[in-house]
């Protein structure tokens, strides 16, 4: 049942997550913790910031931790692929479509309407993250950790990925 349950919850997020993998991560958040109860706020902080700390795609690493913490090898596998196969069907099966239409003004409403839903979605998990932070670090740390990112990214121009291993130093050296 729970290659069922984790094949459900990594393809219908990625089936209706338009945007990429930060557009998904609210829903694979309430499936995950809020439905299926497998992990934690907090846990699922953790997952999310070390899937951003890694290179490639976020989601799925995303499913492949959280499918191996429910069902080893296996759910990891079933996980990753209920991520990648519907992007890659309707890639398939749309690529001549999304060519032809690209240009349409309805095509190009739609986007525009999509996007403040996807800021919302993203707002929300910001502040869910935000709040998980505060209550698990303290907030001296969540303001030195803000605080340098945001000098460093807004005024140095540090790249982000930069920040994002300063991060994990700083987590490792100090928090650890």
């Amino acid at each position: 049942m729970i290659y069922l349950e984790l094949l459900w919850v990594f393809f219908i997020a990625n089936l209706l997550g338009y945007g990429g993998g930060p557009s998904i991560i609210p829903l694979i958040e309430h499936e995950t913790v809020y439905v299926f109860g497998w992990l934690t706020e907090y846990e699922f902080a953790e997952v999310l910031a070390m899937g951003n700390a890694l290179p490639g795609p976020i989601a799925p690493k995303m499913a492949a931790f959280i499918g191996y913490a429910q069902a080893g090898l296996a759910g990891a596998s079933v996980a990753v692929l209920a991520t990648v196969v519907p992007s890659l069907v309707l890639m398939l099966a749309l690529m001549g479509l999304l060519t032809r239409y690209k240009d349409a003004p309805q095509v190009k409403r739609l986007t525009v309407y999509i996007r403040p839903t996807i800021a919302v979605l993203l707002a929300d998990i910001v502040v869910r993250n935000f709040i998980v932070a505060w209550h698990g670090i303290g907030w001296l740390h969540l303001l030195i950790l803000g605080g340098v990112s945001l000098l460093c990214l807004t005024k140095l121009k540090v790249h982000p990925a930069l920040m994002v291993a300063g991060a994990l130093v700083y987590g490792a050296l100090v928090l650890g």
